[in-house]
C-alpha cells in the first residue's frame, strides 16, 4: 500500500487484498499503470488473455446462421444536386 500511496493511488485495504489474493473483476488504469511501475513490468505481464472460436449465431428456426454483415446499414454518400 506504500508503493500505491506514493505514487497518488489510495486503495483500501480490503481492495489491495482483492488485487492481491485473486483475479479482479475489474482495474482502472491508472491503478494498472502505477502496478506496472510498481512491478517493473507491462500490462501483458499481469493480463492473460484468451480468445475462443464461437461457432456462428443460428437463427431461431434453427436453419441457417444469420448473416451480421448482412444486417449493418449502408453508408449513405451525399452528392450535389446537380
Amino acid at each position: 500500500m506504500p508503493h500505491l500511496t506514493e505514487r497518488g493511488i489510495t486503495l483500501s485495504s480490503s481492495q489491495v487484498h482483492r488485487l492481491v489474493s485473486g483475479t479482479p473483476e475489474r482495474l482502472s488504469l491508472p491503478v494498472l499503470a502505477t502496478l506496472c511501475d510498481i512491478l517493473d513490468c507491462t500490462p501483458t505481464d499481469l493480463i492473460t488473455t484468451s480468445a475462443q472460436n464461437l461457432p456462428a449465431r443460428r437463427a431461431a428456426d434453427g436453419e441457417a446462421p444469420i448473416n451480421l454483415a448482412a444486417r449493418r446499414p449502408t453508408r449513405v454518400r451525399l452528392t450535389p444536386e446537380g
